[in-house]
């Protein structure tokens, strides 16, 4: 056995993806998956970049997979959605060098604003994933995806949640591996999708799901557990772990790679139970698996446990009593700190700004977003990166009377980076009138102070274009743009009260550097 490392899942990839000769990383930041990049950056070897956004790198490890080299995205689950324009289509063209999206998704919405379950993705995208249920696995499944990519010709969906990012547990490393890169190699027929030649890809799709299918059937991915008893579980990832922390010798099919569903392997173990239960988290992703593949034993969850993520405790109460774990367990835990806006963040002299003149604010996804708790109470819309421009404004055209002139748009600078651009230059093409007050911190704050287009620096740190937010906004055609700074509160209301009353888009700009990563970055 060679050299024993004690790794979050997040580092375990990152170093899997590293010796796995990935030559090529991109993402943007957000919980549970910012440390996988950030691990990743500290390779000298490996081109890592934060992208403005996951369509972009996504797009970014496309054409480094063109060219023959192993690549590498990754994203929060949310991401995906940004990612899914291209993921559709490359599937169909597949890749050259391995090609692997990681998705981290978020169960109990710890740092989310939704609880989506990307799974679906795989289904969706007809593309394999693996979801590993500790940081020893996602080193070897990873290394494995990239294997798993360039035999079938796909992109890989490579599936964590937070407690397996941030939990960690024993490694044991491989060696590291060499892989020149070949080139991209002109074929049209593969790379170019009009629709002549993207209806023969979809042959090749369905053809490679049914091969991959037989794969997952026969894999190492997916383990049969033997133990005592008639119900047999299905389960996968970090729920594995609950149940066998409850359970050592139930019998358990334990799937590390859950799409495609290995049909077949599963109805020939299921028929020797009584019954059978699948333990996951959100959706009956693996559940509805077994029904279309015939499995007629099954038992469903009640439709509470598809709500929230499992814990030890949820998955006994479920085992044993079928139903949800509702009496707590006594504890002596410290009282509950609710998030807040730091002390000294430029952000919360805005929203004393705003809480005080009665606006309605839409905002965005950011440490702003915290502005909608006491005791500003100052933030009243947020949908998803990029919102508050369009859903602002719309909100102040379809408003009537003294209520149209409190509306606001309130945006970061990474988040419009990010997405708010598009936004902009629709309000301007479409003359719309309103306030959008972009707060730049100089760093993607929320996610731990990355860099971010505004800053100057890439994620290696270097020095690179700082790109001008108020250039930016001129460029996009808006005519009225103040610079203020959120410290000099009585200029900054000033500016705020005379801009309201405008009738076409005004852009602030309240600069002022993250109380805790601006020094930092110094």
């Amino acid at each position: 056995m060679g050299r024993e490392l004690f790794l979050s899942g997040n580092e375990a990839c990152a170093l899997a993806a590293y010796d796995s000769g990935c030559l090529f990383a991109s993402g943007y930041p957000g919980t549970p998956s910012t440390e996988i990049l950030e691990n990743l950056g500290t390779y000298n070897s490996v081109n890592t970049s934060w992208a403005t956004n996951e369509k972009v790198a996504l797009e970014l490890c496309i054409g480094a997979s063109f060219a023959g080299r192993r690549s590498l995205a990754v994203m929060k689950h949310v991401g995906v959605n940004v990612a899914a324009d291209p993921l559709m289509t490359l599937s169909y063209t597949g890749i050259k060098g391995g090609l692997v999206i990681v998705t981290c998704d978020d169960p109990g919405m710890h740092s989310s604003q939704n609880e989506q379950d990307n799974r679906h993705y795989a289904l969706f995208a007809k593309i394999p994933m693996l979801e590993p249920s500790s940081s020893a696995e996602v080193y070897n499944f990873l290394t494995a995806a990239f294997y798993i990519s360039e035999k079938f010709d796909t992109p890989v969906l490579f599936r964590l949640t937070t407690r397996i990012c941030h939990s960690h547990s024993r490694v044991f490393p491989g060696k590291k591996s060499e892989l020149p890169a070949s080139g991209f190699t002109i074929n049209n027929q593969k790379y170019v999708m009009i629709p002549a030649w993207a209806r023969m890809r979809h042959v090749f799709i369905e053809k490679r799901l049914a091969l991959l299918e037989k794969f997952s059937c026969s894999s190492k991915f997916n383990i049969f557990e033997k133990g005592a008893g008639s119900r047999l579980i299905i389960t996968s990832g970090i729920s594995y772990q609950y149940v066998r922390e409850n359970f050592i010798n139930l019998p358990v099919l334990k799937l590390g790679m859950t799409w495609p569903f290995p049909a077949e392997k599963v109805r020939k173990i299921s028929c020797r139970f009584k019954e059978v239960m699948c333990v996951e988290e959100l959706d009956p992703f693996l559940e509805n698996a077994c029904l279309v593949s015939g499995v007629n034993n099954i038992i469903k969850r009640p439709k509470n446990f598809y709500i929230g993520e499992l814990n030890p405790e949820r998955v006994k109460a479920l085992l044993v009593n079928f139903k949800d774990f509702i009496k707590p367990v006594k504890q002596n835990i410290p009282a509950a700190r609710p998030p807040a806006l730091c002390r000294g963040c430029p952000h919360a002299f805005m929203f004393e700004i705003f809480r005080d003149y009665g606006l309605i604010v839409a905002g965005d996804i950011g440490c702003y977003t915290l502005g909608t708790l006491s005791p500003y109470n100052a933030l009243h819309a947020c949908i998803d990166m990029g919102a508050s421009i369009p859903v602002g404004l719309a909100l102040r055209a379809a408003s009537a009377g003294k209520q149209k002139n409190k509306i606001i748009s309130v945006i970061g600078d990474s988040t419009f980076f990010h997405s708010g651009i598009t936004g902009l230059i629709d309000a301007v093409y479409n003359k719309r009138s309103g306030l959008i007050v972009i707060l730049d911190n100089r760093s993607t704050a929320m996610t731990g102070g990355q860099d971010h287009p505004g800053t100057g620096k890439t994620l290696p740190g270097n020095i690179s274009v700082r790109l001008d937010i108020e250039k930016i906004v001129r460029a996009c055609g808006v005519n009225r743009v103040f610079q203020v700074d959120p410290f000099k509160k009585t200029e900054t209301a000033a500016v705020i009260k005379k801009s309201l009353a405008l009738k076409e888009i005004v852009v602030i700009i309240a600069t002022r550097e993250c109380i805790i990563y601006g020094p930092q970055k110094r």
